[in-house]
């Protein structure tokens, strides 16, 4: 996807629609001039509507877009009709969206599947006609409801990439290179850092058929918690990955601590993204030769490791059939 292209968070303003007045209504007839009360309800306001869509990436549509209104509601009529409610407004997000409400911060909902639907903005309910309110004591009632108003505010939309694989290491680190071999995604790569500056992601293909989604993160920093480098706005979509790949290249000075400084980034932003199935795999291995492994083996003793190359494509089928193996464990 663009870089430019990529939106993962927008605020919107959102006016639902407000519900209809009830009627206050007499039934007037030929042969009858004074009826009693036959005032319909009004008709309910307009939602604003968030639904899940599996072929969107990204929430761009929104960006420009923000101020949102739904209709209002029909007043009722006679004859106990019901006034029309008003249009909703369908707003279509990828998956993984998280609605937050902007002055509490409170999470209202998240949408994670195709066609899944939640209001973020409920319409008024219309108000009760005066049908509604005659007794044996007042058999004439003049009055009726008006229309609830709608809810208006501001909303945030967050979107947190889905994946079953995130790739989690320091800039340059290879991340991107092994998501354009593994995968048809072309993401772009350089030799400088923070080549990647949003979430990439890729179909990985494996036996039998199989696949499983790969996302490409932008690359972590010491401080990343704290909102350092690209901080806060790449962390939240570690949050969604099923399992977590963590990546060093060969040439690092001292791989545990590497490893341990990306542990403690993660565990910083979100103590929870620990307890995730994790590997890690030590990129760029063409340039290591069976002694080197062997002595970063060694320093790496306990934790699950392998070395490969996106290169030579050095053990990048048993990287697959590792990844395979702990996401269906």
């Amino acid at each position: 996807m663009a870089e430019t292209n990529f939106v993962d968070y927008v605020k919107v303003h959102c006016t639902a629609g407000s519900g209809g007045a009830g009627s206050a209504h007499f039934r007037r007839e030929k042969f009858e001039a004074f009826g009693g009360p036959d005032g319909g309800d009004g008709g309910r306001g307009g939602h604003i509507i968030i639904r899940g869509n599996q072929q969107m990436w990204t929430l761009l549509h929104l960006k420009f877009k923000k101020h949102i209104k739904a209709g209002f509601g029909d007043s009722g009529g006679k004859s106990r009709s019901t006034g029309a409610d008003g249009e909703d407004v369908i707003l279509d997000v990828p998956l993984g969206t998280i609605a937050k409400d902007v002055e509490t911060g409170e999470i209202l909902f998240e949408i994670t599947e195709h066609g899944d639907s939640q209001i973020l903005a409920q319409g008024g309910r219309g108000g009760l006609g005066n049908d509604h309110f005659k007794t044996p004591t007042n058999r004439a009632p003049r009055y009726a409801q008006p229309g609830e108003e709608g809810v208006v505010g501001w909303k945030i939309l967050e979107l947190k990439v889905l994946a079953d694989v995130g790739l989690v290491g320091f800039p340059s680190s290879g991340k991107s290179t092994l998501l354009s071999v593994v995968s048809a995604a072309k993401p772009k790569i350089a030799e400088y850092h923070f080549t990647t500056l949003v979430p990439n992601l890729g179909i990985v293909g494996h036996r039998e058929q199989h696949s499983f989604v790969m996302a490409d993160i932008p690359g972590i920093i010491e401080g990343a918690h704290e909102g350092k480098g690209l901080g806060l706005r790449f962390l939240r979509h570690i949050e969604r990955n099923s399992m977590l790949f963590f990546m060093i290249p060969a040439d690092s000075e001292n791989y545990l601590k590497e490893y341990k400084t990306l542990l403690n980034e993660l565990e910083k932003y979100n103590p929870e993204l620990l307890d995730k199935q994790r590997f890690l795999g030590i990129s760029k291995s063409d340039m290591l030769d069976e002694e080197l492994m062997t002595e970063i083996s060694a320093e790496l003793k306990g934790i699950p490791h392998l070395f490969f190359s996106s290169v030579s494509g050095l053990n990048i089928p048993q990287l697959k059939d590792k990844i395979w193996e702990i996401l269906n464990s």
